[in-house]
């Protein structure tokens, strides 16, 4: 059988201590899991049942690196999170047994043109503007947990330039990684290659070209991205 034509390579992510790579498949984000970022979003950040919304496997990029300023947006912000590589099938998973199905975690962006965001909030349309774009979903090397264990706390930091911009503690998440995983399987079944972030503590804020962003959580490997030029087309 021939096609009409080609899709892009899929997006693959380095594993530590493999010589593998870890293809992302869907990519679902969790909202508001820090109850500081919550409240800085105007939002009650009680323990309501978490949300999800969604990205593009394409909007993955591995390993971070330089990413454009994206178009029609003047507030482009950035989102440290903590993410979660799924790497077994799971369905109707109980919370005990929802990390089984857990390949390891990296650290990753969940990069948002909140002007957009915020307009569709307020229109209660879907995010996926603000959300779901290309270079959206920077992460760096997945951690396995075989070798590495569960991440079920350490301190998550972002930087913007060398300042401090976000710090907090990953045992903080309103939901943990077992309780989302648990949650989201049963409304979808989950499948090797999916990725889950797991949402972002307070201080978001914009960024501008040329800015470094950098993130750090503990026991995994840093993440860095650089912005850069919009891309000629929306320049």
């Amino acid at each position: 059988m021939s096609l009409l034509f080609n899709l892009p390579d899929q997006p693959c992510v380095a594993i530590v201590g493999d010589t593998r790579r870890f293809p992302v498949g869907r990519i679902f984000c969790v909202g508001r899991n820090y109850a500081a970022h919550a409240r800085e979003m105007g939002k009650d950040p009680d323990r309501e049942e978490p949300f999800f919304f969604t990205k593009f496997g394409s909007t993955a990029v591995p390993g971070g690196g330089k990413v454009p300023y994206p178009p029609q947006t003047s507030n482009y912000q950035y989102e440290a999170e903590l993410v979660v590589a799924i790497g077994k099938m799971g369905v109707a998973l109980e919370t005990a047994k929802a990390l089984d199905i857990v390949h390891g975690y990296a650290a990753g962006l969940d990069m948002t043109r909140r002007d957009l965001q915020l307009d569709s909030r307020n229109k209660g349309r879907p995010w996926d503007t603000g959300k779901n774009f290309a270079w959206s979903a920077p992460l760096g090397p997945i951690r396995p947990v075989e070798s590495h264990g569960h991440a079920t706390g350490g301190g998550i930091r972002l930087n913007v330039n060398g300042e401090l911009k976000q710090a907090a503690d990953v045992g903080e998440l309103i939901w943990s990684c077992a309780e989302l995983i648990s949650h989201l399987s049963k409304l979808e079944r989950l499948l090797p290659g999916d990725l889950i972030y797991t949402g972002t503590p307070a201080g978001v804020g914009p960024v501008r070209t040329g800015d470094v962003i950098e993130v750090t959580i503990d026991g995994l490997e840093p993440l860095q991205v650089i912005i850069g030029d919009p891309e000629p087309e929306f320049a």
